[in-house]
């Protein structure tokens, strides 16, 4: 069965404008912090890079971090969104990954690392705290997202049941390994594996040790 593909409400005019401006403002920040580096990098920079107020940027984002990382939280957005779309009755790591999947074969709405420089982005959040920081909190926001679509799936309640949180921070955790291996290898590897092929192997790796897992338990039982 094929999961409906998420709708997507339309726009109004000031809708648009604002997402348009924070658009510019996070390209705005990728642009600068790969150019001059993290700490040369000031809000007022980002700002007027992107033609609009200081005061302008904190409506939008906390800090130039938070901006520079800002596709982490659209991407992480749009698999939960498709997540939700998934067929009820596939299981939780099954959809998981189907939705990551989609994601990253998405046309309409292109993942973030088919965008110019992202992956030398990522590979800049491992060496510099500040970064890494707000990588990890907009992540923790989406796979709370997760959990809560997955119990959904489950009808059961986050908050009682370990399940949903055991398995989207097994889904999770896998997607964040394969891109932490791809960025990697942006420098070291240029001819690796693209990122869909990582992915799957990754998720592969995950199953196949589930899998042997529970192999060993029944031969012990």
């Amino acid at each position: 069965m094929t999961a409906a593909k998420p709708a997507t409400a339309p726009e109004d005019r000031r809708q648009r404008k604002a997402r348009q401006t924070r658009e510019a403002l996070a390209a705005a920040a990728c642009e600068l912090i790969l150019d001059r580096g993290l700490a040369a990098t000031t809000v007022e920079a980002v700002a007027e890079r992107a033609d609009v107020t200081r005061r302008t940027f904190s409506r939008h984002f906390a800090g130039k971090e938070d901006a520079a990382l800002d596709f982490v939280r659209r991407d992480g957005d749009r698999i939960n969104e498709l997540l939700r779309a998934r067929p009820a009755g596939e299981p939780p790591l099954t959809a998981y990954r189907a939705a990551v999947r989609d994601w990253l074969a998405d046309r309409e709405f292109p993942a973030w690392h088919t965008r110019p420089r992202m992956r030398r982005l990522l590979a800049l959040v491992d060496s510099e705290p500040a970064l890494f920081a707000a990588y990890q909190r907009i992540r923790v926001d989406a796979q709370e997202e997760s959990i809560r679509i997955v119990a959904g799936r489950l009808g059961t309640d986050p908050d009682r049941d370990v399940r949903p949180a055991a398995v989207v921070d097994a889904a999770a955790g896998v997607l964040v390994a394969a891109l932490r291996q791809w960025a990697r290898d942006a420098d070291r590897n240029p001819g690796a594996a693209d990122l869909a092929t990582l992915v799957e192997r990754a998720y592969d790796a995950l199953t196949s040790a589930a899998a042997a897992a529970a192999a060993d338990t029944a031969t012990k039982v």
